[in-house]
Formats: structure tokens, C-alpha cells, sequence
């Protein structure tokens, strides 16, 4: 069997918030996924499969089907937590393995999806024989589903609810079995192809609107990369192997550092206010930007979030939670964002102006009365 490097990340030409905003979600999953919204061929694809490259290796419990974290009770199944709490997890007992970009087939069944059990050998032997599904292959890796606009309803609630508890819970016929199912969920589609469910739309944390190129350069590189990659895989790869290296360590060393990043209480404030001001519905909005906002600052070597940071969260997280009414074709507008951050900067003066004002008018008082 011949095997040859997967396309390169570095390799690919433009789409640069479509790259940040994978890259983002490799360094903190708890961003919640991106969706990729564009028309075809415009590297969607080829952009999440390139991701799996530079994804960092995770620490599992060897020869357990659901990736279970050896140091974290709440990312393991029953068996895992059992033996972590005995203490019968060794050191030879715990494997490094490699992040993966796991596909959901868009006619992927439920059985397929959650798993199935066992029930005679169930009923017979008196335990639960779990034949793991895809959602098991997907804890704490990336679930990737192409065209996930075409996805059907009842698979897409199975998502919705796995990616709300971090669980897969499995009934058949009063037997009931479940596991950790945390993943980042990432979403392609054609918009020329039908809309996705609000729903399931919300539950991505990040979305982003890509288009085709217009610059000529670009697109003559765009060209020559793909000719020479169907060439010859390996050669084109390792043009890039410094790149990604670079890459890949810059995304390891953030994820260690991302629990230093700092974020001030003006800052949330700002966070708040652009939720409210854009209208969006709840507070995943706010949650979501601030996560990415550090995430931005820590993966440009920065302990503190600034202003920047919250700009470009909030472009990626706000796009998709804007209020629409039906038949509306809201879009969001960079100029709005910008417009309510000078409007925050001059509410904040006037109110400091007025401050000023008070406390002079307090100290007249005191001197009147003094004298």
C-alpha cells in the first residue's frame, strides 16, 4: 500500500480568516467548531484534511475505543474512571496518539453515528457489548461533516445534543450505555445548496463566509501547487515541512499557555455591549468571542487581550447569530463593528468628562461648607 503526505496547510494560497479560524480551534476546543460557508472549490475541504497535520497528540488510555483522558475523570467512560480512581492506569498504560479529522458521511445512519449494543450478549452474558459508532471514534478529535447543510434531521439532534452534554448515551431496549463524546465540530457548505437549521447553525462557534479569489497571482500559485502536488505528494510536502513544523509547534506551545491569557473587566464589558448592540440571541455569543479573543492573543505570544483580538472574534463568532427575519438576507458588516467600538470610546469619555464635572461641583460644596 502506497501512502504519500496529505496536502500541505501552509500550502494554501489566500483564505487567510477561513486558515485562522481551524487554527483557532486546534489551540482552544472549546471554541465550539467553525462552520465554512462557501461556494465550490474554494478549499474548504482540503483546508480541514490539511488541519489533521498539525493537530497536537493528546495523551489516551491504551486500548480504550473512546480516546479517554488518563487526567481528567470527566473526559473518561465508566471502565477509564474506575481504574484512574483505583489507580491501575500505569505510565505503560497511557499512549500518545495523533488528533484526527474524523468524516460523517452525510447518509451516515443513527445506529452508525451513536453506536449499538449487543442486547443477547447483553441479556446472555450479563454485560453491555457496545459496538462504538463514529461518535466514539471522535472524542477529542475533530467530527467532520461535508456538506453538513444537507445533513439529516434526526443525526443533526443526535450532534446537537452530544455536543451540548459531552456525552453519547446509547438505549436500546432498557439497556442503556454512555460515553464521553467531546469533539470539535466543523462544518462545510454550498449556501447554493440550501440553508442550515438555526439550531444546529448556533452550535457552531465560529463561522466564516469564503470566496473565490480574484487575484491573478494567486491563482496562477494556486495552480502551480496543485500541479506539482499530484506529481509528486511527498516532493511538494516537504517544500513545506519547515512551515508546518513551525506551524504545528506555535499551536502546541499556545495550547499550554492559553490559561495565562488575561482579559479585563472593561474588555467584557466591550464583549457584552457588541452582543447587544448586534442583537444576537443569548449569551453563547459573548461566551464565544471572549474564548476566541484570548485564543487570538495567545496563538500572537500575548498573555492580555486587546482590542484587536476582540475585533476579529467577534467577526468570526457574530456572523452567523445576527437576528434575521425570514426572507433576510442579513449579512455582518465590519463598518458596524467598527462604528459601536468609537461609539463605546466616546460613551466612555463623555461619562469620564462627566465624572470630572461631578467631582469638581463635590469639592465646591466641600469648600463652602468648610469656609
Amino acid at each position: 500500500m502506497t501512502h504519500y503526505k496529505p496536502y500541505p496547510f501552509t500550502a494554501i494560497v489566500g483564505q487567510d480568516l477561513m486558515k485562522l479560524a481551524l487554527i483557532l480551534n486546534a489551540i482552544n476546543p472549546k471554541i465550539g467548531g467553525v462552520l465554512i460557508k462557501g461556494t465550490k472549490g474554494t478549499a474548504k475541504s482540503t483546508a480541514v484534511r490539511a488541519l489533521a497535520d498539525l493537530l497536537p497528540e493528546i495523551e489516551i488510555v491504551k486500548d480504550c475505543p473512546f480516546n479517554c483522558n488518563p487526567n481528567n475523570l470527566k473526559e473518561s467512560c465508566h471502565s477509564c474512571q474506575d481504574k484512574i480512581i483505583a489507580g491501575d492506569i500505569k505510565e505503560e498504560n497511557i499512549v500518545l496518539k495523533e488528533m484526527r479529522v474524523i468524516n460523517l458521511p452525510i447518509n451516515s445512519t443513527e445506529d452508525r453515528v451513536v453506536g449499538t449494543i449487543d442486547i443477547k450478549e447483553a441479556l446472555m452474558k450479563g454485560i453491555k457489548a457496545l459496538e462504538p459508532g463514529i461518535l466514539a471514534e471522535a472524542n477529542r478529535n475533530i467530527l467532520y461533516i461535508d456538506e453538513v447543510n444537507l445533513l439529516a434531521d434526526n443525526v443533526a439532534d443526535i450532534l446537537l445534543d452530544s455536543a451540548a452534554m459531552g456525552l453519547n448515551i446509547i438505549e436500546r431496549e432498557g439497556i442503556s450505555f454512555h460515553h464521553p463524546s467531546n469533539f470539535i465540530l466543523i462544518g462545510t457548505m454550498n449556501p447554493e445548496e440550501g440553508n442550515l437549521r438555526p439550531q444546529l447553525l448556533d452550535r457552531f462557534g465560529l463561522s466564516i463566509d469564503v470566496e473565490r479569489i480574484e487575484n491573478v497571482d494567486q491563482r496562477v500559485l494556486i495552480i502551480k501547487y496543485v500541479e506539482d502536488f499530484q506529481k509528486d505528494p511527498n516532493n511538494f510536502y516537504s517544500k513545506f515541512k519547515k512551515k508546518q513544523k513551525d506551524l504545528r509547534n506555535k499551536i502546541v506551545k499556545a495550547r499550554k499557555s492559553l490559561n495565562l491569557v488575561q482579559i479585563s473587566e472593561e474588555d467584557l464589558k466591550k464583549i457584552a455591549q457588541l452582543c447587544i448592540d448586534f442583537r444576537t440571541d443569548g449569551h453563547r455569543a459573548d461566551i464565544t468571542i471572549t474564548r476566541t479573543a484570548k485564543t487570538v492573543a495567545v496563538f500572537n505570544d500575548r498573555t492580555v487581550v486587546n482590542e484587536d483580538d476582540i475585533k476579529i472574534a467577534a467577526k468570526l463568532s457574530l456572523n452567523h447569530r445576527l437576528r434575521r427575519l425570514p426572507f433576510e438576507d442579513q449579512t455582518f458588516n465590519e463598518k458596524d463593528l467598527e462604528d459601536m467600538f468609537e461609539k463605546q470610546k466616546e460613551l466612555k469619555t463623555d461619562k469620564n468628562n462627566l465624572n470630572d464635572i461631578t467631582g469638581d461641583h463635590q469639592i465646591l460644596n466641600i469648600k463652602e461648607e468648610v469656609f
